[in-house]
């Protein structure tokens, strides 16, 4: 029994056919195609990036909310809109901006509470009690035995393939999910550094790491576009670390994340999103580097553009004669995208996810868990490399 925003409910928690440490969490909608959840004329508007939260399962917190009815009061039911320009000012009365639908809920909160304060407020405002994304909520259950994450992101741990007593890098860590299912896949048993160049994010991997009882990640805050030691004689337990002192090496790198669902807003600009291509061939440099003779390269991002996907598989292995590309397994996504001058069995060998399924490819009513899960995912990208 797993509860949900609206209510108690029962849900069929289903096995992955081709996983077996992963389990499936059915997720309904959007629910309006069937007329399960409907406008109200009161309406509540939030940031994007609480927009993004709610239809991940969660309420609405107070310091997301932009706008709301004049005489908003505890016990009113309201719908709930994402601001998806970032135009709404916060404590309008009204918004006429584009918007976009995410359910209705209950007021906790009455308006003056939320903007009149003095203090910064914090609590829920809004109960969501009929979401457009209906999901189970998994927090604090089985806290050292299940970790959430999207499909692909466990994925690249079984195609990485580490082994009990190998020594495996992981470049670009946080938050830790991906080396958290390695050391888990290893049975605890080798060593898995973690590296991670913002400070504040090297306490959540320690946090998960310590929260699923695996001892064998080493975290460290450094850049790892300079992991390579200039001498190759030094021995060090932390970075910089000698040329070829890794079995397998995972390169989870930097992206535009145009992949990411759900994303209400994207704000980047062409020159942003071109501006990952070069330090994604500076990690990738490191990384092969870094990399034993006869070791596992696996470069991946959760972005769908060509230049930071099948255009860097090109370049390395033009620019690594040392590299060639292996066979994944699973191999559940589709094959690479064309454009990027490599050849048909080169794409073969490319994982890429899409997050573009249409609601009739995915839809809960029609369609069962095992047979849709494959396909309705965030956008990904995976390559498997050998260094020879």
């Amino acid at each position: 029994m797993c509860s949900s925003p609206s209510e108690e409910v029962s849900l069929q928690i289903l096995p992955h056919p081709r996983l077996p440490d992963v389990l499936l969490l059915p997720v309904d909608g959007p629910r309006y195609a069937r007329n399960a959840v409907k406008q109200l004329s009161s309406e509540v508007v939030v940031g994007a990036q609480c927009g993004t939260a709610v239809l991940r399962g969660a309420h609405v917190f107070a310091p997301g909310i932009l706008a709301s009815p004049k005489y908003m009061k505890v016990g009113d039911v309201i719908s709930v809109f994402s601001d998806l320009e970032g135009k709404c000012t916060r404590g309008s009365l009204s918004f006429q901006g584009k918007t976009a639908y995410l359910g209705n809920g209950v007021a906790e909160m009455d308006r003056s509470s939320i903007f009149c304060s003095n203090e910064p407020v914090r609590g829920v405002g809004v109960r969501m009690t009929e979401p457009l994304y209906q999901s189970p909520s998994f927090d604090g259950v089985l806290p050292n035995l299940v970790f959430l994450q999207n499909l692909p992101s466990v994925v690249v741990g079984h195609v990485l393939g580490p082994r009990p007593g190998e020594r495996i890098l992981d470049m670009c860590a946080a938050p830790g999910g991906k080396t958290c299912h390695i050391a888990a896949l290893m049975g605890d048993q080798g060593e898995v550094v973690a590296l991670e160049r913002i400070r504040n994010k090297i306490d959540r991997i320690r946090q998960n790491a310590q929260t699923l009882n695996l001892s064998c990640i080493k975290t460290f805050c450094f850049n790892s576009t300079k992991a390579v030691s200039s001498d190759p004689t030094q021995e060090t337990e932390g970075p910089p670390f000698p040329p070829e002192s890794f079995d397998r090496v995972l390169l989870d790198a930097p992206c535009s994340g145009l992949g990411q669902r759900p994303n209400m807003a994207s704000t980047w600009s062409l020159k942003e999103i071109c501006s990952y291509q070069p330090l994604q061939r500076k990690l990738f440099h490191a990384a092969v580097r870094l990399l034993k003779k006869g070791g596992v390269l696996v470069y991946s991002t959760c972005t769908v553009t060509l230049a930071e996907n099948e255009e860097q598989v090109a370049w390395a292995l033009d620019a690594f004669p040392c590299l060639t590309l292996q066979p994944q397994e699973p191999h559940i996504g589709a094959e690479g995208m064309l454009g990027a001058g490599l050849s048909p069995e080169q794409l073969r060998l490319l994982q890429r996810f899409s997050p573009e399924l249409s609601w009739e490819q995915t839809d809960p009513t029609t369609t069962p868990l095992p047979c849709r899960v494959d396909g309705d995912t965030i956008g990904f990208f995976i390559a498997k490399f050998l260094k020879n």
